[in-house]
C-alpha cells in the first residue's frame, strides 16, 4: 500500500471533532494553530518517518483540510477531480453555466499550490452536489506534482474528454 493511500485511509478514520478542527482552519497555514498542528502532525509524521514517499507536508495539510471540508465525497479509485468536474458539465455546452464552469476550471489550472484551496473547495462542492466520488489518492499525488505543466495539461484533457457525458 502506498503512503498516500495510508494517509487517505487515516483521514477517512478521523472522528467528527477532528474533522471539525481541520475544517475550522480552512485557508490557514499549518503554523497558525497549535491544536491543528498537533492533530495534523499526529496523522502525517508517522507516515513521513516510515517513508519519504509520504505526501510532502504542504500537500498533506491541504488535502487534510479539503477532506475535512467535504468528507461525504467518497474515495473511489480512478475518479479524478478533473474528469468528475467535466462529467458534471451541463449538456448544453454553450450555456452561461457551461461558460462559467469552464472559466472557473481554467482559473483552477492556473492557480499555484499555495493559492489553490478555494478553487478546490469549489470543485468539491460541485462534485458533492452531483453525488459523485473522487480518487483522493490521485488528487493528493497530482497536487504533489502540481508545479509540472504535464499535470495541468492532463487535468485539462480529462476535463474536456468527460465534458457533457
Amino acid at each position: 500500500m502506498s503512503e498516500t493511500k495510508r494517509f487517505i485511509d487515516t483521514l477517512t478514520n478521523l472522528k467528527s471533532g477532528e474533522l471539525s478542527l481541520l475544517r475550522a482552519h480552512s485557508g490557514q497555514k499549518l503554523d497558525e494553530s497549535v491544536p491543528a498542528f498537533d492533530l495534523f502532525t499526529g496523522i502525517w509524521w508517522p507516515l513521513r518517518q516510515r517513508s519519504q514517499r509520504a505526501p510532502r507536508r504542504e500537500v498533506a495539510w491541504l488535502i487534510a483540510k479539503l477532506y475535512a471540508f467535504r468528507p461525504a465525497v467518497s474515495n473511489e479509485q480512478g475518479k479524478t477531480l478533473a474528469s468528475q468536474l467535466g462529467s458534471s458539465m451541463p449538456r448544453n455546452q454553450t450555456s452561461d453555466e457551461s461558460n462559467r464552469l469552464r472559466l472557473i476550471f481554467d482559473n483552477l489550472l492556473l492557480a499555484s499550490l499555495s493559492d489553490i484551496e478555494p478553487s478546490l473547495q469549489w470543485a468539491l462542492d460541485r462534485i458533492e452536489s452531483k453525488k459523485l466520488n473522487l480518487d483522493w489518492v490521485k488528487l493528493t499525488d497530482d497536487l504533489s506534482i502540481w508545479e509540472r505543466e504535464s499535470t495541468r495539461l492532463r487535468w485539462a484533457e480529462e476535463f474536456l474528454n468527460r465534458k457533457g457525458e
